[in-house]
């Protein structure tokens, strides 16, 4: 077990270092990598790695590559083994692990072939054999020196802490999380062939990464959680010389950053004090006019009592805070006191900005303040970053231009065409094997149903067609589940539309926990063209509100704007929901959560004005929460 001095990590079974980006966690990899590699070299051996394919590891792998670029880092003197692949898979396909890692790194680096070793995934007789064969040639190259990773392989719950590469079959929960590398879960392979618990923690050290909020959960479990067979990563509790580095966002369940007044003495400031009065309300089931002195003392607040007590002047302070922050006039209310209001009230109407990631995050996420902001009059331009067309299944695609066959007549389209067009769609969706990018033709067609439907939800709520955006931003547009980078054309598209509307509101997606990435790069997008428009006049007056996506909502008492919505609104938010029919009743990529993303949405809604209501506020059907976006 890890024994720390610092107490506010006494929680911590494992040391973890929290980063403030990816970038200072890679450096000090890499350097780790040089180092050891250059020990080796004198000692004429080889440094023998173990590398993911895993997201995580892709900044180290962008700053393996420059290393290598620089003559800093050769691979010549690195044995790789890859940990895991789906089976039974061609080792070509867009999913492959093997393809991950050529493509990702090794393709790009001095690796020789006889240096590389990974997993065979193509269907075999006796997978036995194999796998005993594949932990030989790791203890032929002297076994495992280091491994970086974002996960214990494709390890599930249950495996066992000695257990040595094996055939694994993967489980429900694994391959719906897996889903949108397939293009769906039915095409997701229920076996695969793994690095077993044992074969990684034979390794002399482990770098475990974990990034961004999808993370935290998995992160407190293996960091202060039991060692569980059920959890196979906090098996690394007993590894002798693990570091788990990690970012702030995933860092937000660990004791010390969720509770912090639990574990140190800390600085009590407004935000601290609001967390922490949030969580003895919810504790003790208390609103918070009724905390009394001898319920901070006795859950070992004793020293915000005696910084800013007495009970009754802090529990009054935070409850006029969040007071102040619930607002229905989102846009600002004219002709009024606006100086304890979320937003200002002048100008009036605003010009307002909305980016949505994918053709229906806005409505899911913040429908009900868009539906606001239409009703009171604002000037609202909605921005679609990505086309969403890889989440659209193809029996929809066929159904609409079954439509326009059977419409030719009535639209002039000459019907023979349209006909054989439609059997050109159907033949190539035939020949289509499961988890196979679409041709353009076909994405096409995809990204015309998502704007259609974005089209119509954008007029049940009264936004005009010529307010409607789509930026196709290049980095998306790939037409596989891998994107680009975020590159200098994303953001100019997203400039020009910012200098052209002028705005004074921005809401943007702030969801870092989007388990498929897109929506932190959209964000980004947003971010720094922002960063780079900061002098130009009209930036001074104008605002960016963050809003979460479907997966995860704002924390209280982070928030700084809350929307209230009455029943009659949730049913508007809900049908502009609606109204994105490919997305209905069973989208294509659903997460670890199947239930549609209206249902998500409502109760996500829902929960936050129960939380309201239990803290002594008004009771609300829902509430939408919005973050303020601050610059460095």
């Amino acid at each position: 077990m890890h024994l720390t001095s610092d107490f506010s990590k006494r929680y911590e079974k494992i040391p973890v270092t929290i980063f403030n980006d990816q970038k200072e966690a890679s450096k000090l990899i890499v350097e780790d990598v040089i180092r050891q590699s250059k020990e080796k070299a004198k000692q004429g051996k080889k440094l023998v790695m173990a590398l993911a394919a895993s997201s995580a590891c892709l900044q180290v792998y962008d700053d393996f590559i420059a290393a290598v670029k620089a003559k800093k880092l050769s691979f010549k003197n690195i044995e790789v083994f890859g940990m895991d692949d789906y089976y039974p898979l061609d080792k070509n396909e867009l999913q492959s692990h093997y393809r991950f890692l050529k493509e990702c790194l090794l393709d790009e680096t001095d690796a020789p072939k006889q240096n590389l070793h990974f997993i065979d995934s193509q269907k075999r007789d006796n997978s036995y054999e194999y796998c005993a064969q594949y932990e030989k040639e790791i203890e032929n190259a002297g076994g495992l020196d280091m491994v970086i990773t974002g996960s214990m392989a494709m390890n599930e719950p249950g495996s066992p802490y000695n257990s040595p590469t094996r055939k694994i079959t993967l489980n429900y929960t694994t391959r719906v999380s897996s889903a949108s590398e397939f293009f769906g879960v039915n095409d997701v392979p229920y076996y695969a062939i793994s690095m077993g618990v044992g074969t990684i923690l034979k390794a002399k050290k482990i770098y475990f990464l974990a990034w961004g909020e999808g993370s935290a959960p998995k992160i407190k479990k293996i960091v202060e959680g039991d060692v569980n067979p059920m959890v196979p990563a906090s098996y690394l509790q007993e590894h002798p010389n693990v570091k788990i580095y990690i970012d702030k966002a995933a860092s937000v369940n660990l004791t010390r950053i969720e509770t912090p007044w639990l574990t140190d003495k800390i600085e009590w400031t407004p935000y601290m004090i609001r967390k922490s009065v949030f969580w003895l309300c919810k504790k003790l089931n208390k609103p918070i006019l009724k905390l009394t002195d001898r319920d901070y003392n006795d859950n070992l607040m004793a020293s915000l009592i005696t910084e800013k007590g007495p009970a009754s002047q802090i529990n009054i302070k935070v409850f006029n805070d969040l007071q102040h922050i619930i607002s229905g006039w989102p846009g600002g209310k004219p002709n009024t006191d606006d100086s304890t209001r979320p937003e200002r009230k002048l100008p009036y109407p605003k010009r307002v900005v909305v980016f949505s990631p994918h053709p229906d995050d806005d409505v899911i996420s913040m429908g009900g303040t868009l539906a606001r902001l239409s009703q009171q009059g604002h000037d609202i331009h909605l921005a679609y970053q990505t086309s969403g067309n890889i989440a659209v299944f193809d029996h929809d695609v066929v159904r609409y231009l079954d439509f326009i066959r059977e419409s030719a007549d009535l639209l002039g389209i000459d019907r023979n065409k349209s006909t054989k067009f439609l059997r050109s769609v159907q033949k190539e969706l035939a020949k289509k094997h499961p988890g196979q990018a679409d041709p353009k033709e076909v994405r096409d067609i995809k990204t015309y149903i998502r704007r259609s439907e974005a089209r119509s939800a954008c007029r049940f709520l009264g936004i005009p067609d010529d307010h409607v955006n789509f930026l196709s931003l290049p980095f998306y547009e790939t037409g596989g589940v891998k994107k680009k980078p975020l590159g200098k054309e994303d953001i100019e598209i997203v400039k020009r539309l910012l200098k052209r509307v002028k705005p004074h509101q921005i809401f943007v997606a702030g969801d870092l926990s989007d388990p498929h990435g897109t929506h932190r790069v959209c964000f980004l997008s947003v971010i720094r063209a922002c960063e780079e428009l900061r002098k130009e006049a009209w930036f001074k007056d104008c605002r960016i509100w963050m809003y979460r996506g479907a997966w995860q909502e704002w924390d209280v008492a982070e928030a700084e704007m809350a929307v209230p919505l009455s029943p009659e609104e949730v049913k508007i938010k809900r049908d502009a929901i609606f109204r994105h029919q490919s997305q209905k009743d069973y989208p294509l990529f659903p997460g670890s959560d199947e239930r549609e993303f209206w249902m998500r949405a409502e109760e996500r809604n829902h929960n936050t004005a129960v939380i309201f209501d239990k803290l002594g506020m008004a009771e609300y059907q829902a509430i939408e929460l919005f973050v303020k976006y601050k610059f460095e």
